[in-house]
């Protein structure tokens, strides 16, 4: 584990940029960022149209560390270069960002009011391939959609599982178990998750560090419990499907919970933009979300 880094993701001011769009969210991505569906064909286009998409993000000159603490990679993204440097090495080295890696594989179906996550095949090898690209940690999604205890049990259950082996191999986890913001009787569901999540820390070493990234909470600072314990790096929050707008609103009321956005941070940029336009859209919506971020 980097030690410097760690120092930054625990104490420094700022937020997250969630730029680990895969496979199933990719294509709405790109569209939403102005290149539709229908003007490409294949995978190795589409991966190659969302790393130059990402690319412009890092490299813009709105990108830097006195704002952003950290990016979410996706695989791809992770064995693919920004300026002649593997994705990591040139946000650490250049503009001062630590990098983590989405290592989900997607969500089973629906059971028990939950979505786990499907296996991860040959996680070790992802693992040792990320620590040599330089990754500071991970991050692995599954979801919440109704009040049930024991969907909810499992899927906490299976993000520790899966996050000791994590720690293990020397990274911070980032555990998301999202509560989908539609799901009926939200804030019951996050009392029971978050009896579980405290429940499940218990049975981490003292030296282990992981963090969490949730759905915004019905009831103010409801996680701040949460943020305050020894074993627990950050709790970060994602947008949920919120607007930029909506998200920062409520983001805003809760301490000790910073963003960890995508599709909010992304929000109005488009590829035929001008570089000027584009540097003050991205400008205009990490401010915002900083601010939102530091209380």
């Amino acid at each position: 584990m980097n030690i410097v880094q760690l120092d930054r993701m625990k104490n420094d001011n700022g937020f997250i940029a969630a730029l680990d769009q895969s496979g199933g969210s990719t294509p709405k991505a790109l569209e939403t960022y102005g290149i539709p569906e229908e003007s490409y064909s294949g995978d190795a286009v589409m991966i190659q149209l969302v790393h130059e998409m990402r690319s412009r993000i890092m490299k813009s000159p709105a990108f830097t560390s006195e704002r952003i603490l950290a990016t979410i990679l996706f695989e791809k993204t992770m064995d693919l270069k920004v300026d002649g440097k593997y994705s990591a090495d040139y946000l650490w080295e250049t503009k001062g960002i630590l990098s983590f890696l989405k290592v989900d594989k997607g969500l089973a179906d629906l059971e028990n009011g939950v979505q786990l996550m499907k296996p991860i095949p040959n996680l070790d090898e992802l693992l040792t391939r990320a620590k040599e690209r330089h990754i500071f940690g991970t991050k692995m999604r599954s979801v919440i959609s109704s009040v049930n205890e024991i969907g909810i049990k499992a899927i906490v259950d299976q993000q520790f599982e899966i996050g000791k082996i994590i720690v293990a191999a020397g990274l911070v986890p980032i555990l998301e178990p999202e509560v989908d913001i539609h799901t009926p009787n939200k804030q019951q569901a996050e009392v029971i998750l978050k009896k579980e999540l405290l429940e499940h820390l218990k049975t981490l070493e003292a030296n282990s560090q992981v963090m969490f990234k949730l759905t915004i909470p019905d009831v103010d600072n409801f996680y701040e419990e949460l943020a305050k314990l020894p074993n627990v790096v950050r709790v970060v929050a994602l947008s949920g499907g919120y607007s930029r707008e909506e998200a920062n609103e409520k983001l805003a009321r809760n301490k000790h919970l910073i963003a960890s956005f995508s599709r909010a941070l992304t929000e109005g940029l488009n590829v035929n933009q001008s570089e000027e336009e584009f540097n003050h859209m991205l400008d205009e919506s990490i401010q915002s979300i900083y601010d939102a971020s530091v209380k």
